[in-house]
């Protein structure tokens, strides 16, 4: 049982490195490029964007006076170690979840080297329909938000298969 629960925890802490690494290559290669060429329509309704986000998750408290910056840094902190030591937990039946975790932790992660090394997370994804936009984002914020739609849905058994009726009622 331990080196199955060993090798489940290695995987989701490759899972969780994988979103971070992805996180910050991408916002490395795409802050320097959109830094030079501006704004790139990529399709209707998607572009490349430079963003500097202050606030947290979508630009949630971006104007709030700069206060935040230490709240969002605690708190992502926070959130980090405990999903760490979830994951380090990790019980071998709980696999959705934890990919969730794991998820979530990577993307949490990359936004808090960004706001701890730059003062902001770099966001460059803009999504729009005619003159309304999603506030813009990172890989970490969907790693994040996804992440957190696994946890949500395997809480309430969305993704468990059910047992079929012909192991109910003994037929072979």
């Amino acid at each position: 049982m331990e080196a199955k629960t060993g090798r489940q925890r290695s995987i989701f802490a490759l899972l969780a490195f994988v979103f971070l690494v992805g996180d910050w290559l991408s916002k490395r290669l795409f802050q320097g490029w959109l830094e030079t060429v501006g704004p790139v329509d990529v399709i209707p309704g998607f572009r490349l964007i430079l963003v500097h986000n202050h606030g947290a998750a979508f630009g949630f408290l971006a104007s709030a006076g700069g206060w935040q910056r230490g709240f969002f840094i605690l708190v992502a902190a926070t959130v980090i170690i405990y999903l760490a030591w979830r994951l380090w937990m990790a019980r071998p039946e709980e696999k959705v979840t934890n990919i969730g975790f794991a998820m979530i932790l990577g993307g949490a992660t990359g936004n808090l080297i960004d706001r701890v090394n730059q003062g902001y997370v770099v966001d460059f994804v803009d999504i729009y329909v005619r003159n309304w936009h999603w506030p813009a984002f990172n890989v970490a914020d969907a790693a994040i938000s996804i992440g957190a739609v696994v946890v949500i849905f395997d809480s309430l058994g969305l993704f468990r298969t059910r047992p079929s009726k012909q192991s109910h009622n003994g037929a072979r």
